[in-house]
């Protein structure tokens, strides 16, 4: 999958849907499992990478994805909780990390952002403390810890905030 091509990061269409199904099923597993246990990671990819959900966030205009020869090596998605946007997927196939592949989802995403928008909000289990260090490398701090209804401290969800300067968007974003 290594590619010397450089990967090109795109707003995801609806002939992406089901690749983008395939890659959450190809390396969500793997990579929550030891984090959170099969069972948590099973459920992941059962509630967040179907068809139907990825259907709707494609359609949405809510998904980014980075191509590289013709495979799908990323996946940005974000939505809105209450008024706050939020990144609910930022994912970088792991022979592509390493290469700022996700920053350029992550800026892909922030540059869909309504112009009034004054800060992102992104989350993650507390146990994927890889991707505790790369969001504060992007600058986003935590707000706030939600405790897993499982009791399960690794399951408890950290809720990260950037705030968005106006100058640091692209003109013309809306």
């Amino acid at each position: 999958m290594a590619s010397s091509a450089e990967p090109v990061v795109r707003t995801a269409g609806r002939d992406d849907v089901m690749a983008i199904c395939r890659f959450g099923e190809t390396h969500i597993r793997p990579h929550y499992a030891p984090l959170i246990g099969a069972a948590a990671a099973d459920e992941q990819v059962r509630l967040w990478w179907n068809e139907t959900h990825v259907d709707a966030a494609v359609t949405g205009g809510l998904v980014v994805v980075a191509e590289a020869d013709g495979h799908l090596v990323g996946v940005g998605q974000r939505g809105r909780r209450s008024s706050d946007h939020v990144v609910y997927k930022l994912y970088v196939h792991p022979r592509h990390r390493g290469r700022r592949l996700g920053p350029r989802l992550l800026d892909a995403l922030t540059g869909q952002l309504p112009a009034d928008a004054d800060r992102l909000y992104i989350e993650h289990f507390a146990a994927n403390e890889r991707a505790g260090t790369f969001y504060e490398r992007e600058g986003f701090t935590v707000e706030r810890i939600e405790p897993s209804p499982t009791g399960d401290p690794a399951h408890g969800v950290l809720w990260r905030t950037r705030p968005l300067a106006a100058a640091a968007k692209t003109p013309g974003q809306a």
